[in-house]
This record gives structure tokens, sequence and C-alpha cells, in this order.
């Protein structure tokens, strides 16, 4: 048996014998009979990132082979402002691919993440799984590569203040229990995510850590493993709804909101790309070093930065943590390890050096592993009020951009935008007031992604309805001034409370 199933926490995978992408429709009512499975959910992310649900009695099996293939009606105008009540009916249809058991449901259930059609049975062209899917089939049409993405999932877990091994301020990254409050909470989402399907590199606990009127603010971060932007987008939604559906069952609260408070670390959603060959090998390396085509992309993250904060800042407190000289990004610029960039592309295993036989002897030689897997590189503006459909999509469309100017044009300005020093420190300013900036509220962003609207509706990835809907939205945030909040606490406090649920 493949490893992969093998070594799966989800019970659906671990019970078929057979990978997630491989299940039929004949594999899901086998597994709901032979494991007792009393219902079936249904669930979509609607307009405001968060995960809809709707849940079905299993009566006989007529009637699960029914829902299992023809879905249901839902009220489209009620999960997207851009649909009328004239016409609102949309289908949902469950993908089984996705399909896990439920670990909060106090009756034995099974859910599945579903795609929504029209009237016609066509694909909505505004829904965000849609537009996600489009822009990947664009970007492998247009490559001949498969846009990979995986997430860096921040968020503050709250709890009482217990008085006893308190944190030190702004230093917990990687912190252990007992300075550390929340592992154990994390550890435990950790497992619930992995037998949902979801492919987790790592967590930890991270940088943020107050306390403020007796309550105890951690920040932590789960971090996932590259696949597909699809599987991505989909394991990114449904471990913010068990990571919020787990704080509520431990009487904990959580927030993914970018900035809770002044002076504290805030949270983003780094999103971390990898380009790869239909072979199954590595595209964003070659002969050790950052290949052409991984630049090609990067020049079109260069060009598309700020559009893109439309996309993954997506309320006023988002432009809280876009501030000069921290570490969220506010310059269009790239580099190699550098953490004050735009773009940056981390540590990738690329030295000769076989450091595990270095630290365990000659015996443990690391010779068998391949490490160009490993490189990625990652865009550090976006945050937790994403939808993480929009924002892959408009990543996967800006990547491709890159492979569509001429190749010396692209490399030119990946040259252009490329940085090898902390752009934040004093000897540096010409350099870093040479570089393009983002945008610093929802109304510029919205600017910006009217300006370059073409470049998203080209091949139909992205519909003139949502583009449209995107731009409206952050306009309607005019009246929350993220300038006047930063210099007014009560104002900021306000805003803060208004989207602490964001996304």
């Amino acid at each position: 048996m493949d490893n992969t199933i093998a070594m799966s926490k989800n019970a659906v995978v671990a019970f078929l014998g057979k990978k997630s992408d491989d299940f039929t429709r004949e594999d899901i009512i086998r597994f709901i009979a032979e494991n007792g499975i009393e219902m079936v959910n249904f669930m979509y992310p609607a307009a405001d990132c968060r995960l809809k649900t709707l849940n079905f009695v299993i009566n006989d099996k007529a009637y699960l082979e029914t829902i299992l293939t023809l879905g249901e009606r839902v009220d489209g105008s009620s999960l997207f402002p851009f649909i009328s009540a004239g016409s609102s009916d949309l289908y949902v249809i469950p993908r089984y691919s996705t399909a896990f058991v439920d670990p909060f449901a106090e009756y034995p259930t099974l859910t599945m993440l579903c795609s929504f059609f029209d009237k016609d049975g066509n694909p909505l062209a505004s829904a965000p799984e849609c537009t996600l899917d489009r822009a990947c089939k664009a970007f492998t049409q247009e490559t001949g590569l498969i846009f990979e993405a995986m997430g860096e999932l921040e968020f503050y877990v709250i709890g009482a203040d217990q008085y006893i091994y308190p944190a030190t301020d702004q230093k917990g990254y990687h912190e252990s229990a007992p300075f550390a409050k929340f592992n154990e909470f994390r550890t435990k989402a950790m497992r619930y995510i992995a037998a949902a399907g979801g492919q987790i590199k790592y967590g930890h606990s991270e940088v943020g850590n107050f306390t403020l009127k007796g309550k105890i603010y951690e920040q932590n971060e789960i971090e996932f493993l590259p696949v597909d932007a699809r599987k991505a987008a989909d394991q990114l939604v449904i471990a913010k709804w068990i990571i919020r559906n787990l704080a509520y069952s431990m009487g904990l609260d959580v927030t993914f909101a970018p900035k809770i408070t002044v002076g504290k670390a805030g949270s983003g959603l780094h999103i971390h790309m990898r380009l790869m060959n239909q072979d199954g090998t590595s595209a964003t390396v070659e002969n050790g070093h950052l290949s052409v085509a991984a630049k090609k992309a990067i020049a079109g993250l260069m060009l598309a930065a700020p559009a893109i904060t439309a996309f993954g800042n997506t309320n006023p407190t988002s432009y809280f943590r876009l501030v000069p000289h921290q570490e969220a990004p506010t310059n269009v610029c790239w580099g190699d390890r550098n953490r004050s960039v735009l773009v940056r592309v981390p540590l990738g295993w690329t030295a000769k050096s076989d450091m595990c036989a270095y630290a365990n002897g000659p015996q443990a030689s690391a010779n068998d592993v391949v490490p160009q897997k490993k490189q990625t590189f990652e865009i550090r503006s976006a945050d937790g009020s994403a939808d993480v459909y929009q924002l892959l999509a408009g990543l996967a469309v800006a990547v491709r951009h890159g492979f569509e100017l001429p190749e010396k044009e692209a490399l030119e300005i990946a040259d252009k935008f490329y940085v090898d020093v902390d752009i934040h420190r004093p000897e540096n300013a010409e350099k870093l007031n040479s570089l393009p900036t983002l945008p610093v509220d929802c109304a510029g962003s919205a600017d910006i992604l009217e300006e370059n609207a073409d470049m998203f509706l080209e091949k139909g990835v992205f519909s003139s309805d949502m583009i449209g809907g995107i731009i409206k939205k952050l306009r309607s945030f005019d009246s929350e001034s993220s300038h006047k909040a930063l210099a007014d606490p009560a104002l900021m406090l306000e805003m803060v409370q208004k989207h602490f649920n964001c996304g």
C-alpha cells in the first residue's frame, strides 16, 4: 500500500485504502453504510469566506445516492451579494475527494465540500472555488507546469490568564510549555485538520503574546505542505473551521484578524508557491539555484503585487498590519532569506553538505532524499481576512503573467526588484525609496485592482461580477479610516472588534 494511504489520518482514506482523489460515489456509500454514519453534511464557502453547512439525515440508500449525485438547491442570494433574489437558486454538488468524518458532530457525520453550479448546470462563474480552478487550468495551459501552494495560517488563541510561568512579551516564537499556554490546543487542532485530509508541515507558537484585562493572547501558526493550489485552498478553509469549532468546544476564543492591538505582532497568511513539472519533479530549482521559471513567476508577482492586496487584505484592519518598519511588507521587492521583502525565497536545502550525516553519523546519510522539492517562494502581504480561493487565483494569474512576458523582460523585472539588504535600515533608505509601495488602505487596493482588472479577467479566470463585487466591498469601508484609527486607540479598538471574526 502507498505510504500516503497507510499513514493517512483521514478515516475515509484509511478505510477505503485509496487516495482521496480516487474516491467514487460507491466508495462514499460503502463508507457510510459500514461505519454507522447517520448524517451527511455539505459545506461550501460563501462571500464572507466562512463555510456554510447543509445537514442531511440518511433515510435510505436511494436518498443517499440522490444527494451524492444531484446535490441540492441553495439560495445563492443569501450566500453571494452579486446574485439577485429573482434568480437565486444554485446547485451545490459534493466533491467526494474532500470527505472527512466531522470531529465535532454529536452523531456520526460525514462531511464534504461542495462546488456551485448555475441553473444550466454550469460551474458558477463567480464562485471563488470555480475561479481558482480556472486560474490553475489557465496557468498549466500557458506553462505546462502545475501551480502548487501552501499557507502559513497565523492566529491568536485567547483564554483566561493563569498568572503562572508568564511568557516574555513578543518573544513567543517556538516557545514551549509551560511558558506557551496553548500548545495542546494547537496540536489537537492539527490532529483534527490531518483527519480532515489537511497536509500539515508543522505547527508552533509565534512571536505574539500579551495579557490584557485578565486574558492571555497567544499567537500560533500551523503551516501546510505544498499541494495543488485548489487543494491548498480547501485545506485552509477547513482548517479555519476546525480551529474555531475546537476553540468554542474548549471555552477559548481565536481570531485570524490581521491586527488586534498596537505594538503587538499581527497575523499574516503567508502563501508559499512551488512550480512543479507534470512528472512530479520541481521546476522551481535548477542546478541548485532558483530556476528561470521561478524568476519569471516572481516577475509576475512584482507587477501584480499591489493589486493582489484586493484579494489578500480585505478590510481596514489589514492596513494596521501593513505599516512601515514592521515585519509585514510595504514595498514591492523580493530577495533570498530576507524577511524585510514582499516575496521571500526561504532556505531550500540547496547546499551540498550532508547535514543529516554530520549530525547523526555517516550511517544516516540523506543521499536518498530529494531536497529540491522543498524550495518554495512566498508572498508575505496577505492576511486572514482573505478569501483564500480568490487570493490563490490572483496569485496564479500573477505568476502566469510572468510567463507571458518575453523571457528577457521578465528576468530584467526580477533583477530590478531584487534586494539583498534589510531595506528598513537607515543606510538603505535610498533603495527603499526607489521601490513601489503597496496600497495603504482598502480604497487604494480597490483603485489598483480596477486599474489592473484586465489582467485578472483575461482567459475568463475572474468574472467581471466578482471583480466588481470585490471593488465595491473595498470601497464600502471608506468611512473606516485606518490612518485615523492608528492614532486613535479607541477607534482602532472599535474597528478591531468589528472585524475580529473576519475570514
